[in-house]
């Protein structure tokens, strides 16, 4: 019969589990540490946050900073958030749509030169995008979209070779006997990507929205070159150049980047459990 004494962990390594857990609880805390200091400083005044000695907890906490960041004229932050929620939200529905349906040409039908085409699309990865930067520019340039949100998002309709990549590894993955048992059915190849091959890798395609998401909400370099007018700034370029013009109002700028980081921590955190599954997935395919 085991005991208690029998179950405990030999001294030497509970040792090491404390090692461990307090290396990590240290590394944690190294990481959070700017995020903790970004979120006091957004409700201290500026002469609280240049302080000496260090104030490591706003007092009084400044509630009045929140509100002004969302009634200020010359910072429309209200309207840049939403701005970021339309890009994000666009470019990672039409990166799930169209990887999705390149991943299972790739991935699950049969059709002459597939491999030399995936080859040539996984080469697009060794491209700089600065490279392509200038014509593609001009092309926009001389089509009059240039300060308007489509040469930001339809690119992403024709695909992004590191997810055609990733999600071609999972459609791999799925059974060729259901696949083909759909064709003799009569079923269109349409139809088996959207009702059979689809719902199983839906993991993966969570993930590969999520890193759509999260790339595009930090997107800088784009939407600095390719939009002109404020009001069309996401928040990536709307703090930029809201600093770059007010540079002694920190703690507007600290509450600005505390709100436009939030979205992205609550969708981590909402969406960690399908996170690992796609990851532990992926790395048993």
């Amino acid at each position: 019969m085991t005991t208690a004494s029998t179950r405990r962990m030999p001294p030497r390594k509970s040792v090491q589990t404390v090692i461990y857990h307090a290396a990590m609880l240290l590394i944690a805390g190294i990481f959070l540490l700017p995020f903790y200091w970004m979120t006091i400083s957004a409700f201290k005044n500026n002469a609280e946050i240049f302080a000496r000695p260090v104030t490591w907890f706003p007092d009084p906490i400044r509630w009045s900073n929140i509100a002004e960041l969302f009634n200020r004229d010359d910072f429309p932050f209200l309207i840049q958030f939403g701005n970021s929620v339309f890009y994000a939200g666009s470019v990672a529905l039409a990166v799930c749509f169209s990887c999705s349906l390149a991943a299972y040409s790739f991935g699950c039908l049969r059709w002459r030169w597939r491999d030399l085409v995936f080859g040539l699309t996984v080469c697009a990865l060794l491209l700089p995008g600065i490279v392509t930067f200038l014509p593609v520019y001009l092309g926009w340039s001389r089509l009059g979209l240039n300060g308007t949100y489509w040469p930001l998002i339809t690119p992403f309709l024709f695909g992004d070779a590191f997810f055609i990549f990733m999600l071609r590894q999972f459609y791999m993955g799925v059974p060729r006997e259901l696949l083909d048992a759909a064709r003799l059915d009569g079923a269109s190849e349409f139809r088996i990507w959207w009702q059979i091959a689809l719902p199983q890798v839906w993991t993966a395609l969570v993930i590969v929205g999520l890193f759509a998401v999260v790339y595009t909400w930090n997107e800088f370099f784009s939407p600095l070159i390719y939009l002109q007018d404020r009001e069309d700034f996401p928040l990536s370029v709307g703090l930029f150049t809201f600093q770059a013009n007010r540079a002694r109002e920190w703690s507007i700028s600290m509450a600005g980047a505390l709100f436009a980081a939030l979205p992205m921590v609550v969708l981590f955190l909402l969406t960690q459990r399908l996170f690992r599954q796609g990851l532990a997935s992926s790395s048993l395919k």
